[in-house]
């Protein structure tokens, strides 16, 4: 295990304001992570993993999601650039297992901090505090969303809204069934169903494995109704 190299801290820099103004910090971090490299498809925790580090992306996307007895999937967040995963650190902090999966699904870079260490900088430095917190108080915020939408939004008005957001990106957009089920914590059925009805309304076209908005505004008007 070797220190972060000069261009790898300051990659880091760029992506963590709080490290352009506490250079106390930044040398701690400096001397005690390491650099990592995550291939996508890898799964990085199980539910019940020990968790012996965190990582702060420099570079990827890490779905972080759980499955139910009945093998349906649920997205609870993403972790990208200059972010780190919550429930890792919660893991740390409470010496606790993961209760989740995280899964690389770009290929990430990554900066490398073994538990020992978080919980070093955790006692030495009230900026590196403050910067846990805060990302737990976002994702708290994200997962609150989320519940209300499981609990209380239709399925119609949340695969409408999902695709939305999915075509603002890219239209056509490569797409399947089961991705989407095991975004919004669906059965594949269920969205089929839906994505067939959007079909016959003429708001989006299907072929295999690929889905493509033609009508963004009726579309929107069904991710809005209530």
């Amino acid at each position: 295990m070797r220190m972060l190299s000069h261009d790898q801290i300051q990659r880091l820099r760029g992506l963590l304001p709080i490290l352009q103004t506490d250079c106390t910090l930044l040398n701690d971090l400096q001397t005690a992570a390491f650099f990592m490299r995550i291939p996508a498809g890898k799964d990085v925790f199980t539910e019940g993993s020990p968790v012996e580090a965190s990582a702060l992306l420099l570079s990827g996307v890490v779905r972080v999601y759980q499955i139910s007895e009945s093998g349906r999937e649920i997205t609870l967040y993403r972790v990208n650039n200059g972010e780190s995963c919550v429930l890792t650190a919660n893991a740390i902090l409470n010496h606790t297992s993961f209760p989740a999966i995280a899964t690389v699904e770009q290929d990430a870079e990554a900066v490398m901090i073994t538990a020992n260490d978080f919980l070093a900088l955790m006692r030495r430095h009230e900026t590196w505090q403050r910067f846990v917190f805060g990302l737990m108080s976002q994702r708290m915020m994200q997962l609150m969303s989320l519940v209300d939408a499981v609990v209380f939004s239709r399925m119609d008005t949340r695969v409408a809204a999902h695709l939305l957001k999915l075509g603002r990106q890219s239209n056509p957009m490569q797409v399947t069934h089961h991705d989407i089920a095991a975004e919004l914590g669906s059965s594949r059925e269920v969205i089929s169903r839906l994505l067939e009805d959007f079909a016959s309304r003429k708001l989006i076209r299907l072929s295999r494995g690929v889905c493509e908005i033609i009508d963004f505004n009726g579309l929107a008007v069904r991710a809005a109704v209530v």
